[in-house]
């Protein structure tokens, strides 16, 4: 199960990479390039929001079936396992929420880019044609 975690670990990775260099000043001559690249990645990272849907239905099993651990039933080290479990499952949920919001917005802010580009071609052709 630990690979699963991993996998998806680094594809929010690679999302907060492409997003943070698109997103960065300075890079006018590198853009268009990262663009093609970037809407050439965003087919294949959509596998991401099914993966996460069964990611966190695999949290949402784990927590229905793990066993309570009531105060005067558990030993100190059952409880420290079980709290444990509890912080691994949040921690896991917030890396699938990563996940998908990361996407969302390299999704939206690739379609911004484009869109822009677009909206300079027609002004530079408006100009030209003047």
């Amino acid at each position: 199960m630990a690979l699963e975690w991993v996998v998806l670990g680094y594809t929010a990775g690679a999302e907060a990479i492409m997003l943070l260099f698109l997103t960065l000043p300075g890079l006018d001559g590198l853009r268009r390039g990262l663009v093609t690249v970037i809407r050439s990645a965003l087919k294949p990272l959509l596998s991401v929001v099914p993966f996460c849907l069964f990611l966190l239905a695999d949290i949402y099993w784990k927590y229905e079936t793990r066993p309570t651990c009531e105060q005067e039933s558990c030993s100190p080290s059952e409880h420290v396992r079980h709290q444990k479990s509890i912080m691994k499952s949040q921690r896991n949920a917030l890396l699938i929420a990563s996940a998908l919001l990361l996407y969302w917005l390299l999704f939206s802010v690739t379609s911004l880019v484009v869109r822009i580009d677009q909206l300079n071609q027609r002004i530079e052709k408006l100009k030209r044609s003047e």
